[in-house]
């Protein structure tokens, strides 16, 4: 890492920054919490008050209302199915058009809503425990982590469980659209897999739109055919972000918090043996290590960030991770404390992008690995974790336990 005055340079795909970002964030903490990331060509907010802040913010927004950004050159023609899919996005629009599809989703999300899914959270996870194998090493992320949200996600939507598989690989090809300096074949990859998700949705919309289901998508159908208030694309571009931030985000976070936890030593029991416990080291878990650590917004008129003034077009990036370990913010930000009186992490986001998910993930993370940790409490790192080459989003490459 190199620091100039405000202007920085650090590889996101460095290994050591990979493995550890946390000594990056600390060394911004101290120097300068505002600071332009050369690797990345933009300004950066680390301090926690001041991404809270830009986070709430309607000057800023994720729609980009001047086509492609201000420095971009290339043609995007061969990512059209991709940007089909995000242009239509409840995550990259703002309101009006955000207003409205957020309401038509968020009712499925509410706290009231997702809790009704406990027993089955609970149930599934003592299925997946039951089919570990016993007396013999195995990756926690495939066979526990990642099968409990993805079959919530898919059950409360209302799309196939047995299509696990291609959703899961379609969603990991367009994720990988935000990992820095991606190669051309990355984009190919992710465009090839938003015309099959697209797709694979366009005929099962039309399928289960005559099948009377009780679920997300077959409410969605109806408020599409009334004409009013969601379009074809923006009906497909709905399913593909609820079936992506349904899982993605939670698979990392799983991994990243069992990590956590059996790091502290001792009985992992003690941390999740009440549901008032669940709660706060679940919380705490989000805030030690989240599962996405950078958000961009688009500067809609001129933002004073203090060193700088950005300008209408210009992005900035909202570091979530570095904000959540601000030692400005947070008493001791680098000790795992479960129930911190200083509790305020922005792991989800604030304002009106706050995660329309949050509830439903907190629910899954505290029943999974209070199943988890209440049937294996021995449970020991076969081979020391590692995360995977994606700076954004945080979590890691296998969790091989025993």
């Amino acid at each position: 890492m190199t620091i100039h005055a405000l202007s920085v340079s650090q590889d996101p795909r460095d290994p050591g920054f990979v493995q550890d970002p946390y000594g990056f964030y600390a060394d911004m903490h101290r120097t300068s919490p505002v600071f332009y990331w050369r690797d990345y060509g933009m300004w950066c907010v680390a301090g926690y008050d001041q991404v809270n802040a830009l986070l709430r913010d309607r000057r800023l927004g994720r729609e980009n209302r001047w086509g492609a950004p201000l420095n971009h050159v290339e043609s995007r023609e061969h990512l059209h199915e991709f940007d089909r899919i995000e242009s239509g996005s409840l995550l990259e629009r703002e309101p009006p058009a955000h207003t409205r599809l957020r309401t038509l989703v968020n009712r499925a999300f509410v706290s009231r809503s997702v809790e009704r899914l406990r027993p089955r959270i609970r149930a599934l996870a003592n299925e997946l425990i039951d089919a570990l194998p016993v007396g013999q090493p195995f990756d926690l992320l495939p066979s526990f982590a990642t099968p409990i949200p993805l079959t919530v996600i898919c059950e409360l939507l209302g799309v196939p469980v047995d299509r696990g598989n291609d959703l899961l690989s379609w969603s990991h090809a367009m994720c990988e659209m935000y990992v820095p300096q991606r190669s051309h074949e990355t984009e190919l990859s992710a465009n090839r897999a938003s015309a099959e998700f697209g797709a694979f949705l366009t005929a099962h919309i039309e399928e289960h739109r005559h099948n009377g289901a009780d679920d997300l998508l077959s409410a969605l159908i109806a408020v599409r055919d009334t004409g009013e208030k969601l379009s074809d694309d923006e009906l497909i571009s709905t399913c593909v972000l609820l079936l992506n931030a349904g899982h993605e985000a939670t698979v990392h976070q799983t991994g990243n918090a069992v990590k956590t936890i059996l790091e502290q030593g001792g009985d992992p029991r003690r941390f999740l043996a009440s549901p008032e416990l669940a709660a706060a080291s679940i919380e705490e878990t989000l805030r030690f290590d989240a599962p996405l650590h950078m958000f961009t917004r688009y500067a809609y008129e001129a933002i004073d960030l203090g060193p700088v003034t950005l300008k209408p077009g210009e992005q900035v990036a909202l570091l979530l991770g570095a904000a959540n370990r601000d030692p400005t913010s947070f008493d001791a930000p680098d000790e795992f404390r479960p129930g911190r009186a200083d509790q305020k992490n922005v792991s989800f986001g604030a304002g009106l992008h706050f995660c329309i998910g949050a509830p439903l993930a907190r629910l899954e993370l505290q029943e999974s690995l209070a199943v988890l940790f209440e049937r294996l409490p021995d449970l020991t790192f076969e081979t020391p974790p590692r995360y995977r080459d994606s700076f954004h989003f945080h979590g890691l490459e296998s969790l091989v336990v025993s």
